[in-house]
């Protein structure tokens, strides 16, 4: 019987114990080992206001294969639900906007698709990026704002483009890498688009897609943690760290449990903890992996609260309302317009506060952050009513910062754990902090310790 230590009960954990035991068979003994008090990792849905309601990771791109695939390989394809048709909106120059369509990322394929965000100046130098020297990417990754910023100038990079990264890896650009965060557009780069605005073009579908672009699960995403769970029949410790993990002459010590091989599904400080002495190389390339912090501020209002025609609106990091004040958050959710299963209850609306490198409200405890937030959110849409229910959850450390060197650092880990055997490594610090990226890298793991050669990998 083959026994399996999994470490970390989130997203990825879940996933890989989950597709162990369809690798493995009912034989295997697969013990998930998580240190808080709950599974989940940064999947967390939590009662507001009798609602169940996300205040993690809200839903996953559903235009990538393997989070769609999941859910109905696990028989939830029936709680399955995509957005409205509200659409997102963009605090940008001291005004809300519609968020422009025809961009990557918020690098546009023209001048026009940006004409409504960036001032006529900014305008101009869109337009003009085309007719600067034609673009050569080294082999290596590359500084991300930067670049933009010298082919586009400050505007687009302040206003669109930071605002768009900041939702997802709640850091900027000029922070970030390129080729780690907008592979397509730097791949259409080295197939031979001379410039920016024609690799994005490049990248543009012929005709506008129907396909939905998010989906999210009736109930929460808690749903797909709990079927994970019970679909891997693994055991499960929760409130459990483990410490360190040792080789034996018959595979691994992990807590007090003997096993034949060990995943790692963990943040980067716990990686590199784990794996120092085991994999040094893997361990201190976690090392110098950045982290940013980030606090969602979940609201329920009265029903009936009339909230703005829209599913959102990002902030930039410089964007100040009319009386020149700034704002403590980054982003508002209109949950209660985005997804319609919320119907006639109370209105949910959740706000995100924190940027790499600058915690600013963050330091506030929940009660302040609850008053700041709601009046951001008076600010932006001038919605003033008195929640019902609130609840702060703060991801402290939770999102990795793809920077210029990333790429090589997971070249790095996956090389020396590749030489540890009955070891693997799965999680949002490898190859994308969403939803599909992170069950792709559990399901890359399991099969490695299950000794099936993902299709990717070849010989």
């Amino acid at each position: 019987m083959k026994t399996v230590a999994v470490v970390g009960g989130g997203i990825s954990g879940l996933t890989a114990a989950y597709r162990l035991r369809t690798l493995l068979g009912e034989d295997a003994r697969i013990v998930v080992f998580e240190a808080t008090g709950s599974l989940g990792g940064k999947l967390r849905t939590i009662e507001l206001a009798g609602e169940r309601y996300d205040v993690g990771a809200e839903a996953f791109l559903a235009r990538r294969p393997e989070a769609l695939a999941l859910v109905r390989e696990i028989g939830l394809g029936e709680s399955l639900v995509h957005p409205t048709k509200a659409r997102a909106k963009i605090h940008a120059g001291g005004s809300v906007l519609g968020l422009p369509p025809g961009t990557v990322m918020g690098v546009p394929a023209s001048a026009d698709a940006v004409a409504g965000v960036l001032s006529e100046k900014g305008r101009a130098l869109v337009e003009a990026e085309a007719s600067l020297s034609p673009l050569e990417l080294p082999a290596g990754d590359v500084p991300l704002g930067p670049l933009l910023r010298e082919r586009f100038g400050d505007e687009l990079v302040d206003r669109l483009v930071d605002p768009l990264l900041g939702g997802v890896y709640a850091g900027g650009a000029d922070g970030l890498g390129l080729r780690a965060t907008m592979p397509g557009l730097a791949s259409a780069v080295d197939r031979g688009a001379r410039s920016l605005t024609e690799g994005a073009a490049s990248l543009m579908p012929a005709s506008p897609s129907t396909a939905p672009v998010f989906g999210t699960l009736l109930g929460g995403l808690g749903t797909l943690i709990a079927r994970l769970a019970e679909l891997s029949r693994a055991e499960i410790r929760t409130g459990t760290t483990v410490t360190a993990l040792e080789r034996t002459a018959d595979g691994w010590k992990v807590d007090d449990l003997d096993a034949d091989s060990v995943l790692l599904a963990v943040p980067a400080p716990s990686a590199r903890r784990l794996l120092d002495g085991v994999a040094g190389v893997a361990s201190a390339a976690f090392a110098e992996v950045e982290l940013a912090s980030m606090a969602v501020v979940a609201l329920a209002l009265p029903p009936g609260t009339a909230l703005p025609e829209s599913s959102g609106v990002l902030i930039g990091a410089g964007e100040r309302d009319a009386a020149g004040k700034p704002f403590a958050a980054k982003a508002f959710t209109f949950s209660s317009r985005k997804w319609a299963q919320y119907g006639e209850g109370p209105v949910l609306v959740r706000g995100s506060v924190g940027r790499f490198g600058e915690p600013g409200a963050l330091h506030a405890d929940d009660d302040e952050l609850v008053r700041v937030v709601r009046e951001d959110l008076a600010r932006l849409s001038g919605v003033t009513a008195e929640p019902i229910d609130t609840l702060v959850t703060r991801w402290g450390g939770g999102l990795p910062q793809y920077g210029t060197g990333h790429l090589e650092l997971v070249e790095r880990i996956e090389r020396a754990v590749a030489d540890v055997p009955g070891l693997a490594v799965a999680g949002a610090t490898l190859h994308g902090v969403g939803l599909p990226a992170c069950i792709a890298t559990a399901d890359a793991a399991a099969r490695r310790i299950a000794g099936i050669t993902p299709p990717h990998e070849g010989s």
